[in-house]
């Protein structure tokens, strides 16, 4: 059964991947640069946000759902080894895993958590928003590159 409907989800998990990687490309090219102009506090305070805007069913189910289904056609690619594309489902799910959710769970969330927990008018605040661009900006280009090349391994294994 798994087997197929392994040419749609690699569709569908293509799409998701698109559309994560925009989201992220998006951040690293201008959200994040135009926020680092602002003063500190008014970067802090937008950001902070951003972060709580963003846990939508519709980003969350792009972001996770996505991750769901990369499970999914992980196994359908061991399972299926010896066919065609094999390689570049496992690789494709492995790095969306790996680049995007868990980068995400254990890089920026935390950051994220971090720069919530601050005062923004305080020096302190400024000195977490000098180190959270830094730091989050940085992971976010992970994110951005992994989803963009996890995309290529699905658009690979789907021709």
């Amino acid at each position: 059964m798994i087997m197929k409907l392994l040419p749609t989800l690699t569709f569908v998990t293509a799409l998701g991947s698109g559309v994560v990687a925009g989201v992220f490309f998006a951040f690293s090219s201008f959200v994040m640069p135009g926020l680092a102009r602002m003063p500190a506090a008014g970067g802090i305070a937008a950001m902070n946000s951003i972060n709580v805007t963003a846990v939508t069913p519709m980003f969350m189910t792009a972001l996770f759902g996505t991750g769901l289904v990369c499970l999914v056609l992980a196994v359908g690619a061991v399972i299926g080894w010896n066919q065609p594309g094999s390689f570049w489902l496992l690789a494709g799910a492995l790095i969306y895993l790996v680049g995007n959710l868990i980068v995400t769970m254990i890089f920026n969330v935390p950051l994220n958590n971090a720069l919530a927990a601050v005062d923004p008018a305080s020096a302190n605040g400024a000195a977490v928003w000098a180190t959270y661009l830094r730091d989050w900006v940085m992971w976010n280009h992970v994110r951005t590159i992994t989803a963009i090349v996890a995309l290529g391994c699905f658009i690979v294994a789907w021709r």
